[in-house]
């Protein structure tokens, strides 16, 4: 029985690779929208039409439950949708949920008052359409107080991972680095806001320094997905073949997907 998982291109593929690992009994359909890529600049209202019509495409894959292994999508999208379009009978899960819950250390489902957290300074590393929604900080403050967010958009280093460019998005990570350091000198924990940046995960470690704990969302998006399903079994879909949909080129984002990953993937047309 199948769960899809969506993201804007590449970088849900980090997610996939955990979640897959972490549950090796359940189908999972990839839907990259690669020929609208990247969304990190795109409009809300253009985030929310792209994002619904490749949720369909999965639900029409036999996906009740899908993830949003986006942070744009998810911050820019993901309310709206369950408030006015997803069907009663539907999942639609975002990434941030897992993230706020490890640095919280709080469970998503847990209404009580916001409390102190023993981290105080944080950085938020997104694409320039993630930061610009204000998500994170919306969400952490319902949970915590007394943390200072410092968010740095990340302009450029989605297209470098797209591309290939390993040397160009390390320069890039360095950059915006640096520049949120001039704000915040001294972070103590850093978000790493985007599913493709636990490629580039070792180059902002080395910017940062060893004594900044850095959360990337893959392996904490697969162990609330294996809660979920424990919880939730009845969302599993009825798909039942795992396989890899693109709304670009199958033939050069399989490459890409290929060099992405270190070991062969092949996309179908979507």
């Amino acid at each position: 029985m199948a769960v899809g998982v969506f993201d804007s291109g590449l970088g849900g593929l980090t997610v996939l690779e955990a979640v897959a690992k972490r549950l090796p009994q359940v189908d999972f359909v990839y839907l990259g929208d690669n020929a609208h890529a990247p969304y990190g600049v795109r409009s809300a209202d253009d985030i929310f039409d792209l994002t619904c019509r490749g949720v369909e495409r999965l639900w029409a894959e036999g996906c009740d439950l899908v993830i949003l292994a986006c942070n744009t999508a998810s911050a820019a999208a993901l309310k709206r949708m369950q408030e006015t379009w997803i069907p009663a009978d539907k999942r639609v899960l975002g990434v941030f949920v897992p993230m706020i819950e490890a640095l919280t250390e709080r469970k998503w489902g847990d209404n009580t008052p916001p409390r102190e957290v023993a981290v105080k300074h944080v950085a938020l590393f997104a694409t320039p359409a993630t930061v610009a929604t204000r998500a994170f900080q919306r969400e952490l403050a319902f949970r915590a107080i007394g943390v200072d967010v410092e968010a740095q958009p990340c302009g450029g280093v989605v297209d470098a991972i797209e591309a290939g460019d390993e040397t160009l998005a390390e320069a890039l990570v360095k950059s915006h680095v640096e520049a949120l350091k001039r704000r915040m000198p001294h972070p103590e924990a850093a978000i790493l806001g985007c599913t493709h940046y636990p490629l580039m995960q070792a180059a902002f470690q080395k910017a940062l320094g060893p004594e900044v704990k850095v959360y990337s969302q893959p392996a904490l998006v697969a162990s609330s997905l294996d809660d979920y399903l424990k919880r939730r079994p009845e969302f599993l879909g009825a798909g039942s073949v795992s396989k890899f949909l693109t709304t670009g080129d199958p033939e050069s984002v399989s490459v890409h997907a290929t060099q992405f990953l270190r070991h062969g993937v092949r996309f179908e047309a979507a």
